[in-house]
């Protein structure tokens, strides 16, 4: 049995340990069952103010889940030993709006000036899709999943603004319909979908060109279903370009304590 495969397995603070020793630098589709899944921004406090302005006029592909104290690694709401500054497998780096690296560890680049934002995030309902027969394509085929640009515009707040980016999983209309109904529990997950059906009419002109992640087969008879994602956010740094910024490399996420559907826990 491969490190993937025991990791299915295993408890949220156990995949987080493989990630923290750097055992595991891979992307957490299909770990943690069951529990939040977070994507990341971490940003100096004087961009905090117009970031979480940002979050809340875009809930659907900015569902906040979690905020640092100032300069606090450790996210205390989410779970007892995170440390943000290890516990994702892959960070991006970002100054003045240009990626200059990506690792493994941030401890190097932490400041007492930093707050870090945790946004829910569609791996977290996929355990619920799957345990309803429906196949979740990107982790049937070991990929991550494929993400696109859109035409839809998000609310601007301050220095940030862009398009949203939506995940795409491919399947039956049958699937679609019962997808739709489970993952609109999911609303600190990106809830239901934003779109089903023909990608150009949000702006995307190959769905087997994702923008990031990887493509995955779209089945005869089946359709493309698109959520929000939480790479959005990454767009709109680009555009605010902040003095520095880290966020989670796509597909590559925080894995909380927090039960997937349990809404009561999660505090901001």
């Amino acid at each position: 049995m491969g490190l993937r495969e025991k990791l299915q397995k295993a408890t949220p603070k156990d995949v987080r340990q493989a990630i923290r020793s750097g055992e595991f630098t891979s992307d957490t589709a299909g770990l943690g069952g069951g529990y939040l899944q977070g994507n990341l921004a971490i940003m100096p406090a004087e961009y905090a103010t117009d970031f979480l302005r940002f979050c809340q006029r875009n809930p659907k592909p900015c569902p906040l889940v979690g905020v640092s104290e100032t300069g606090d690694p450790f996210l205390p709401t989410l779970g007892d030993d995170i440390d943000i500054r290890t516990d994702v497998p892959q960070y991006k780096i970002f100054k003045n709006g240009e990626l200059i690296e990506q690792v493994t560890d941030i401890r190097d680049h932490w400041r007492d000036d930093l707050v870090t934002f945790v946004l829910g995030c569609s791996f977290s309902f996929e355990d619920a899709l799957m345990a309803e027969g429906i196949e979740v394509r990107h982790i049937t085929q070991c990929k991550t999943v494929p993400m696109f640009r859109t035409n839809i515009q998000t609310v601007k707040a301050g220095p940030f603004h862009g398009e949203v980016v939506v995940s795409m999983r491919s399947m039956s209309v049958s699937d679609a319909i019962r997808a739709i109904e489970i993952t609109s529990r999911f609303q600190q997950a990106h809830g239901a979908p934003i779109h089903f059906g023909d990608p150009a009419a949000i702006g995307i002109k190959d769905v087997n060109k994702p923008d990031f992640g990887d493509p995955t087969e779209i089945k005869d008879g089946e359709v493309p279903v698109f959520w929000a994602c939480g790479v959005t956010p990454q767009v709109a740094i680009t555009n605010a370009k902040p003095s520095l910024c880290i966020t989670h490399a796509p597909g590559h996420m925080l894995i909380s304590d927090i039960r997937g559907a349990d809404q009561g826990r999660i505090t901001i």
